[in-house]
C-alpha cells in the first residue's frame, strides 16, 4: 500500500500545474493556425528588427516558434509549436520542450526564430529525430526596439537564434537545452 504524503502530493500538484501552464494556445486547430501565427510573428520581427530581413535572406531556412510559454516554481518547463520555413514555404512543423530545476519562480512567453545559416546546419536539423539546442547557437541580441546586434562572429555561426517579444515576469529567455521534435499538427 502506497501512502501519498503531503510532500509527494504537493510535488505532483506542482508538476501538473507547471506542465499545464506550458500550453500556449496554439494546439487544436492544426497547421493553418500555426502558419497564421508564424506569418504574424515574422511580420512583427521584420517590422521591429529590420536587420532580421538580412539574416532571413542569407539563411538556408528558419524555424519560427511564435509563442513559447515558460513557467517555473522550483521545477520548470517550456513548450511551444512552430514551423520550419525554407524560402516562403512551410516544410515541417515542430514542437519545442525544455525542463529545468533549481532556484526559479515565474512565467513568461516569448518568440524565437532560429536562422540556419548553412545548408549543413539545416540538413543536420531536419535529419535528426529530436534536435537539442546547445552551445553551437549564437544569439543576436536586441539593444533597443529598433536595432538588432549581430556581430561578425554571430554572422559566421551555423545557427543564429533571435529571442524577442518577451512578456511575463521571469528573468531572461534562452533556448539552450530546448529539444525540437517534428510533429504532425
Amino acid at each position: 500500500m502506497t501512502l501519498l504524503s503531503r510532500r509527494n502530493f504537493a510535488l505532483s500538484a506542482l508538476a501538473t500545474t507547471t506542465l499545464s501552464a506550458c500550453g500556449n494556445g496554439i494546439g487544436g486547430n492544426g497547421a493553418a493556425t500555426i502558419d497564421a501565427r508564424v506569418d504574424s510573428t515574422l511580420n512583427f520581427m521584420y517590422n521591429s528588427y529590420p536587420g532580421t530581413r538580412d539574416l532571413a535572406g542569407k539563411a538556408s531556412g528558419m524555424l519560427v516558434m511564435p509563442v513559447i510559454t515558460e513557467a517555473g516554481l522550483g521545477i520548470g518547463g517550456s513548450f511551444g509549436r512552430g514551423a520550419l520555413r525554407i524560402g516562403d514555404s512551410t516544410v515541417d512543423y515542430y514542437s519545442s520542450t525544455a525542463a529545468s530545476a533549481g532556484l526559479q519562480i515565474g512565467g513568461q512567453q516569448f518568440s524565437t526564430v532560429l536562422f540556419f545559416m548553412t545548408q549543413e546546419a539545416l540538413l543536420d536539423f531536419r535529419r535528426s529525430s529530436g534536435w537539442a539546442a546547445g552551445a553551437d547557437i549564437e544569439y543576436a541580441l536586441s539593444d533597443s526596439g529598433e536595432t538588432l546586434r549581430a556581430e561578425t562572429t554571430t554572422s559566421l555561426a551555423p545557427v543564429i537564434a533571435v529571442v524577442f517579444a518577451q512578456a511575463g515576469f521571469r528573468a531572461g529567455a534562452t533556448i539552450e537545452g530546448t529539444k525540437y521534435t517534428r510533429i504532425i499538427p
